[in-house]
């Protein structure tokens, strides 16, 4: 065989039949996919799957002994073989915790002689019910002493068993196979970490952490080839990123230094209020990076109602007084034409330029969305290529061809995390030099939370609540347990109402499946479908809370009718607001005090922080139901009890994130490509993160382009690829 590397196709060493499986399965097409496709967890005998923790609808691989087994005959009665004599044979499969789970084979019965009580064996297959137990109906399976699979027994001899990723139709043991066949004949892995840093750290070598990652000789071993492979997911990133960083510095920006007697001066005068401390120290620092020669590229987190809307205020305003202007994208109509009227109030005078009643300092402040009729768009796209408009706030509409500006000089991406590359290079792509950049989020989601981890932008925090900001109580309405909790629910939002407040009811669905392609039915776990906006609010109208007024909001609503009902709401005219996520940020009604979130277990938990966030926000004190039918003790369930119990969003973020899978910090959900990063924990190995990151500063400060270390180069462009780069790099 010609000699093969990690680039190498995989069918000149698996075989074409197997390679294929592999590639359509899994999409591993080369050696190094292969390599780097490592097992998920580790069996080892005598410590088994806890299978009561199985959930319905999902692929695993159980790693059990056969308990007992039944063959039986049976007379079909569907279909062409109706009266057709058949035969299930059905085993019991158990583990050490008292788990049990049964396999049933149809029309198999040389099954039974297989499946021998006493006999230990991996069963692959997706988790089912029947007659209320769990069930793997015809699964593939391998028995680790004799029987099925004998090929790939020899990879199960020893101890330690990796498991690995897998799917139907490549089970565990067949990707084992196919790395034994892989690992046999691959050559020893060029090592691009040089000599000196892998002493200094004490790492294996490359070649040595890839063969002892799959062939673990004893649980030592295992932990340190997992110890060199998180090194090189932890340098690869922090490389690029400081690379990045170094690089940046040398772009070009106009500088927007603050002006002691124009917008910003004049509106910080007449703010009736005093800004928080935190507000402040965070002005300062914008204040500086927008006066610099380089571009600005700075996250804010903050709090909900932390005022980072104040924030991003004040430095456009700092902008426009420096002859730019500036751009603030919002993700949804609804969110944007609400930053829209929140800033002209804010400016009141100050955002009338041109108009009788405007104060001696003002600019334009216009709002740009897909909604707007020709007239409207030309008639804004007319006000930002003049320099008429100083700011505009729109949605993606902002990105279209025929959006110019004079001079942009500052873009505000509010909930960055729901913009692609391609939508935030194209706005940054209609200024004449690199634009100063500010990226805000609610909550530290997962990959902002990389992304500040690993050190890419400048982060500020907002933590400090403005004073005025009134308490919020969380509870969970554990309807399954407790129906009347629910009657009470009404009620108390009936009293809100009464003592002239107002209250939203949130539901994870709009409704109308079969118009919105909605996947409306329960699952083979037998839950209903999640609740529905068109369903709850008729019903809540005809039952508890008639006699009130209720609006509904959704995403499928046209525009004119989205912000029609939000302007009624916000004006008192609606007592109950029924809606979607489409109020999960921006939205502002000081007045509302209650919130009701149906089938809160269907929400992520950062979602769920930031709906509530809507409650609160004036004088009067907050309250958030989290309705479910999750049973105490189930995940679900911790999950809500774990949000009512605080309302401190960092501390639910650490939450999220042990949640979600890490591996898509590289974006690689918004990219479409599978990420590389596959060990690497941001919680657990936080010092190991911090090691590699002063170890690539150390490197890039002698080395930018790493031209005297092209290994490490290429290991860059194999576990970090440029567009996964620029994803960082863009924010």
């Amino acid at each position: 065989m010609t000699e093969i590397d990690l680039s190498t196709p995989l069918p000149k060493v698996v075989g074409g039949a197997g390679a294929k499986l592999l590639g359509e399965s899994l999409g591993l097409q080369t050696v190094g996919d292969l390599v780097y496709h490592f097992p998920r967890r580790y069996e080892e005998r005598g410590e088994h799957t806890d299978i009561r923790s199985l959930e319905i609808d999902t692929d695993v691989t159980v790693f059990g002994q056969v308990k007992r087994v039944n063959a039986r005959q049976f007379t079909q009665q569907r279909g062409a073989t109706r009266g057709k004599r058949g035969s299930l044979v059905e085993a019991v499969i158990g583990d050490d915790s008292g788990g049990e789970i049964s396999v049933t084979f149809f029309n198999q019965p040389w099954r039974e002689n297989q499946l021998r009580p006493g006999r230990w064996g991996l069963f692959s297959g997706k988790v089912g019910r029947f007659n209320q137990k769990l069930q793997l109906n015809q699964p593939d399976y391998l028995l680790l002493d004799a029987g099925e699979g004998e090929e790939a027994v020899e990879e199960f001899a020893g101890a330690i068993i990796p498991v690995y990723p897998a799917s139907a139709k490549v089970p565990t043991w067949r990707i084992a196979a196919a790395v034994r066949t892989v690992l046999d004949v691959l050559p020893p892995t060029p090592d691009p970490v040089p000599a000196t840093i892998r002493a200094e750290r004490n790492l294996s070598a490359l070649d040595k952490a890839l063969r002892e990652i799959h062939r673990p000789e004893s649980q030592a071993s295992l932990a340190k080839a997992r110890r060199r492979l998180k090194w090189d997911e932890a340098f690869a990133l922090q490389l690029t990123l400081v690379q990045r960083k170094k690089r940046a510095e040398d772009w070009p920006a106009k500088p927007r230094p603050r002006r002691d007697d124009g917008l910003l001066t004049a509106f910080d005068a007449s703010l009736p209020y005093e800004l928080t401390r935190g507000q402040r120290d965070v002005g300062d620092e914008i204040a500086a990076d927008l006066s610099r020669a380089h571009p600005m590229h700075r996250l804010l987190q903050g709090e909900v109602g932390s005022g980072k809307t104040l924030c991003a205020l004040r430095a456009m305003l700092q902008v426009v007084d420096a002859g730019g202007q500036a751009a603030m994208l919002a993700p949804t109509e609804v969110l944007a034409a609400q930053h829209h009227r929140n800033v002209v109030d804010l400016l009141g005078a100050m955002a009338r330029a041109g108009e009788l009643d405007a104060a001696e300092q003002a600019t334009r402040v216009a709002l740009l969305t897909g909604s707007l009729g020709a007239a409207a768009r030309r008639r804004v796209q007319e006000e930002l290529r003049s320099g008429a408009a100083g700011i505009v706030v729109g949605t993606h509409a902002l990105l279209y061809e025929g959006v110019d500006f004079a001079d942009l000089g500052l873009i505000v991406v509010d909930e960055q995390h729901r913009f692609g590359v391609e939508q935030r290079d194209a706005l940054r792509a209609k200024a004449d030099q690199p634009p100063h950049v500010l990226v805000m989020t609610a909550t530290p989601i997962p990959r902002t939370v990389a992304m500040t981890v690993f050190g890419d932008l400048e982060t500020s925090v907002l933590s400090q609540l403005p004073k005025g900001r009134s308490p919020i109580a969380s509870h969970v309405v554990p309807v399954a347990e407790k129906p009347a909790f629910l009657d009470r629910a009404w009620r108390r939002l009936r009293e809100e109402v009464a003592k002239g407040h107002q209250a939203y009811v949130v539901c994870p669905r709009i409704g109308d499946a079969k118009s919105e392609g909605e996947d409306a039915p329960g699952g083979d776990d037998g839950r209903r479908p999640p609740l529905a906006v068109l369903d709850v609010a008729p019903a809540l109208d005809e039952g508890p809370l008639h006699g009130l007024r209720i609006g509904i909001l959704h995403g499928r609503l046209p525009a004119d009718e989205k912000d029609a009902v939000m302007r009624s709401f916000a004006a008192g005219d609606l007592d109950v607001l029924v809606a979607t996520t489409v109020i999960e940020v921006g939205v502002d009604v000081p007045n509302s005090t209650m919130m009701v979130i149906m089938d809160a277990d269907r929400f992520g938990v950062s979602q769920l922080h930031q709906l509530r966030g809507r409650v609160g926000r004036g004088s009067a004190p907050g309250l958030c139901l989290l309705v479910s039918e999750a049973g105490e003790g189930t995940p679900a369930r911790a999950r809500l009890d774990a949000v009512a119990s605080t309302t401190d969003g960092f501390k639910l973020a650490e939450l999220d994130l042990e949640q979600r899978r890490e591996g898509d910090v590289l974006g690689a959900a918004q990219s479409g490509h599978r990420s590389h990063l596959r060990l690497l924990s941001l919680q657990r190995d936080a010092d190991l993160i911090g090691e590699a990151r002063l170890q690539a500063t150390e490197l890039i400060s002698e080395d930018r382009e790493l031209e005297r270390h092209p290994g490490l180069a290429a290991t860059i462009a194999r576990l970090v690829d440029e567009e996964r780069a620029e994803y960082l790099e863009k924010g």
